[in-house]
């Protein structure tokens, strides 16, 4: 049975069902729709072309939504794969650059712009949060230039919780919120225990400026004292990215010098910092681990800033050329922000040009256009692992298990950072790759891999659900790859994207 078919023989079972449901025979069925019996019998058998009109007439008769326009229930990804990539294309702004800059806003009186916003799910559920405590925005075109405009007084109390507990990063409304209300509170994701964890290593960036948070079961309650700053240098216990922002948020409008020791000086850490040296903020030491910040208590400026492209991005297109063994120019690669994996990759045995270095539009990124030569890999001699900034990006190493999958040898990942996401990696396992899991943070990866369409639900984790995807683009076949919502949660059109090289994905939704 062609796919084709498939699909109208489902509908049919669908149709049949729901006249059942309700009650009526075919015959009273053709009335309704003013047609014959025996057009019905062959629609309800799979054996009859549908319009999307004949679809919706059959809908009303039966008082059941066959078709649904929009965006209810969960999208699908459907890949065939084997296809070589060819082409250019421009690496989105920074996902993670976005998200503080939007939180940074609520420390600014003036109107906020920011240029080219990735608009992706996280972006989207931060955005219904600023709106419904009083924040007005709108897209000011097609390049995704974004204007705030923050009032003077936010309403906390009609905060939409269910967009907030979907967004992991509410937690950076800690910073900006304590400079403008006494007492508040913010919803988050799960339970009391995982909540007390989360919000710790940030009471270390925090309490210095007097804040006091408890956890509770879905709900930071958070209070403020007024003028009260570090006494001496804060030394943050993890170098997190997150953490390293909140403290600068807090530092901002602390009307005095802050100093923060064991900050990350990684990408979104730095253009947070571009953006607050526009709001008038003075920051020295961006790009090493230790900042000393003089703060500006009232912050009322009218501001333009683009936060640069996105490393991470730039990594997953380079690995998508890889796997695929493909040539493609990927441009405006933020290149402090990869080379320890180029290097890697070099060592591995990747072929690549590189341009000369050219200005982000922040003026400071600096930027090449990398061209991807297929190459044949081997397996590096030494395990990989991630390290803060300035060694291999946390977020890319999921990336190398689909690029080691390819190369010829053994290669282990070692993801101490994060509990259980490497266990998502043996999901490539399903599409043919050989990947053991030693332990919650290791696997070990023997290649080269024959990959084979499959289907799967998408991993829950948003790298890996990523590197799956690039798997299928590499596997002979069709695969599907289902409940894609957590890549639209950190990538903007990717699968229309990856198609405009060559790929050759459909996004579709069950009927």
């Amino acid at each position: 049975m062609s796919e084709r078919d498939d699909y109208l023989a489902r509908i049919g079972t669908l149709i049949r069902d729901a006249r059942q449901h309700s009650g009526l025979t075919q015959a009273q069925l053709a009335t309704e729709l003013k047609t014959s019996q025996s057009a019905v019998t062959r629609i309800e058998k799979g054996q009859q072309n549908l319009t999307l009109e004949m679809l919706a007439r059959i809908g009303s008769a039966l008082d059941s939504e066959l078709v649904s326009v929009g965006a209810s229930g969960p999208s699908h990804l459907r890949v065939r794969g084997g296809t070589t990539l060819s082409g250019a294309i421009d690496v989105k702004s920074s996902k993670n650059a976005g998200v503080a800059l939007l939180c940074a806003s609520l420390l600014n009186a003036g109107t906020t712009v920011l240029r080219k916003v990735a608009r992706i799910e996280e972006v989207n559920r931060l955005l219904e949060v600023l709106e419904s405590i009083g924040v007005k925005f709108r897209w000011l075109n097609s390049d995704n230039d974004l204007e705030l405009v923050v009032p003077a007084e936010l309403n906390l109390a009609a905060m939409d919780a269910d967009a907030a507990r979907r967004t992991r990063s509410i937690i950076m409304f800690l910073g900006p919120l304590m400079h403008r209300v006494d007492q508040f509170e913010l919803p988050y994701a799960g339970g009391c225990d995982l909540g007390t964890r989360t919000v710790e290593p940030h009471m270390t960036a925090l309490r210095p400026f007097g804040l006091k948070v408890v956890a509770t079961e879905g709900s930071y309650h958070a209070q403020a004292a007024k003028g009260v700053g570090p006494e001496r240098p804060i030394v943050l216990t993890e170098r997190g990215d997150t953490v390293t922002e909140n403290a600068l948020l807090a530092a901002a409008r602390h009307d005095g010098v802050t100093i923060i020791r064991n900050a990350s000086p990684n990408y979104m850490v730095q253009d947070l910092c571009f953006f607050l040296q526009e709001l008038g903020v003075q920051i020295e030491g961006i790009g090493t681990t230790t900042l000393r910040v003089t703060g500006c208590a009232v912050i009322n400026t009218d501001v333009e800033y683009a936060p640069s492209e996105d490393p991470i991005e730039a990594m997953s297109l380079i690995a998508a050329a890889i796997v695929t063994q493909s040539s493609i120019t990927v441009r405006r690669v933020p290149i402090e922000f990869m080379e320890i994996e180029l290097a890697l990759l070099e060592e591995m045995g990747f072929h690549y040009d590189r341009s000369e270095e050219y200005p982000a539009e922040n003026g400071r990124t600096r930027l090449v256009d990398i061209t991807t030569h297929p190459s044949s890999l081997k397996a590096p001699i030494d395990k990989i692992h991630p390290m803060p900034f300035p060694g291999l990006n946390i977020d890319n190493l999921p990336f190398f298990a689909v690029i080691a999958a390819t190369a010829e040898g053994q290669t282990m990942l070692h993801d101490w950072v994060y509990e259980n996401r490497a266990i998502y990696l043996t999901e490539l396992n399903k599409l043919g790759a050989q990947v053991t899991l030693l332990d919650p943070h290791r696997v070990l990866i023997e290649g080269p891999t024959h990959w084979s369409g499959t289907e799967l639900v998408c991993p829950p984790a948003l790298r890996p659900a990523v590197v799956v995807l690039l798997a299928m683009l590499a596997a002979k076949g069709t695969s599907v790859l289902r409940s894609v919502y957590v890549i639209h949660r950190g990538y903007e059109d990717l699968a229309e994207r990856l198609n405009a090289l060559g790929a050759q994905i459909e996004t579709f939704r069950d009927i």
